[in-house]
């Protein structure tokens, strides 16, 4: 068991922390305050390789493994996790469609993607279908060559500023739940498609989020992914991954955060003494670091165990989506709290980071159902001694 880095993994490090400190520290709070979604440094990004990580070599993806992929992602986030967290959906998708898109679909979209030319959005919520995602309701039906698709998502991040969808859709009569869904390939800007009003959120103001309506979109049956009945299971393996994306988002707010409260520390003086002398926020600072060590190891973990196909790799990404996402917020909200009044206002960016890591307990899964996953697990016969 080895905890250190490789000098590759160190290296991929650096280059997403020196893409982030020239790329986005001059701009997330700009970018955050007028709802800007910086397309064209997501492309610089994808120059890097960032919008392609983990996609497969046949679309230009680098194939990293996951753990790799989240040593880019903590250093990006660290910054801006709004803008980062966008990134990993992108990837999720570009992943998707790289590993179960035709051989045409592959051709159009593949290097578009991974290169960061292109972007996409995934859609899955829908309005009536959030926690549930099995009873989602968009249908796809087979006319001829084609698939008609309607219905409507929520909550789709990108959505009016993309290029692709990746749309989960009800191929089965109503009431099959997971095995009546597929995925397919959906251009942003087919007939049919309409998008709402931008949403006006708390946090991850730098990428747009919007419902998607489908009225009888017409898509080639070579867009979708896979075969028919294979969206559910795509989704669940999406999600996995998608759950170790946001838990990584928020290691690398947390870590960004924790490094402006030591900084702070060190600068602000009260009573002739710089905070760094009061033994309370010196424990403060002491128990912020150890539990984001912690929750960044688990992180690590489950994106190990998902790399090697573990039978219970869902089980630790679920553990992992909880607790790193609860520590991650936590400590944004103490790093702002040591700020004292500063931390509330936007000169500082601790207001924004604690914003933007509040939604990563909702998504990709709420906590509450990441417990849910793990309890159902914990219940099963010999758990307590499989997993440890």
């Amino acid at each position: 068991m080895d905890f250190e880095l490789s000098e590759e993994q160190r290296a991929f490090a650096q280059s997403a922390r020196d893409f982030a400190l020239a790329e986005l520290a001059p701009h997330a709070a700009h970018w955050d305050a007028e709802s800007i979604f910086p397309k064209e440094t997501i492309a610089k990004s994808g120059e890097l390789g960032f919008c392609g990580l983990y996609a497969p070599e046949c679309v230009g993806g680098l194939a990293l493994p996951r753990l790799d992929a989240t040593l880019v992602f903590e250093e990006m986030a660290a910054v801006d996790p709004s803008t980062t967290a966008f990134v990993t959906i992108h990837n999720m998708a570009t992943w998707m469609l790289g590993n179960w898109g035709s051989e045409a679909v592959r051709a159009q979209w593949g290097e578009a993607l991974t290169s960061g030319v292109k972007l996409a959005s995934y859609c899955l919520t829908e309005p009536g279908a959030g926690s549930d995602a099995a009873s989602l309701k968009t249908r796809a039906l087979r006319d001829g060559d084609d698939y008609l698709i309607t219905g409507s998502k929520a909550f789709i991040s990108g959505a009016g500023s993309t290029d692709v969808l990746i749309v989960m859709a009800r191929t089965g009569e109503p009431g099959s739940g997971a095995a009546g869904i597929s995925a397919f390939v959906v251009p942003a800007d087919c007939p049919g498609i309409a998008y709402g009003k931008k949403e006006e959120k708390m946090g991850w103001n730098s990428q747009p989020t919007r419902t998607i309506s489908f009225d009888q979109v017409r898509v080639p049956a070579q867009n979708l992914l896979g075969q028919e009945g294979d969206g559910f299971k795509i989704a669940m393996k999406g999600l996995d991954g998608g759950r170790i994306n946001i838990a990584t988002c928020s290691i690398g707010a947390a870590q960004g955060a924790l490094n402006a409260a030591q900084r702070y520390m060190h600068d602000r003086r009260q009573f002739g003494r710089p905070l760094a002398d009061f033994q309370a926020l010196q424990f403060k600072l002491a128990d912020m670091a150890t539990e984001l060590v912690a929750a960044r190891q688990m992180v690590r973990l489950a994106a190990s165990k998902l790399d090697a196909g573990h039978a219970d790799a869902s089980v630790y990404c679920a553990m992992a989506k909880r607790f790193a996402t609860d520590i991650g917020f936590e400590v944004c909200n103490q790093a702002l709290q040591i700020h004292g009044g500063y931390g509330y206002i936007r000169e500082y960016p601790l207001e924004r980071l604690l914003r933007d890591a509040r939604v990563h307990q909702i998504l990709e899964g709420t906590n509450e159902i990441m417990r849910v996953i793990v309890a159902r697990r914990m219940l099963q016969e010999n758990a307590t001694e499989t997993i440890r």
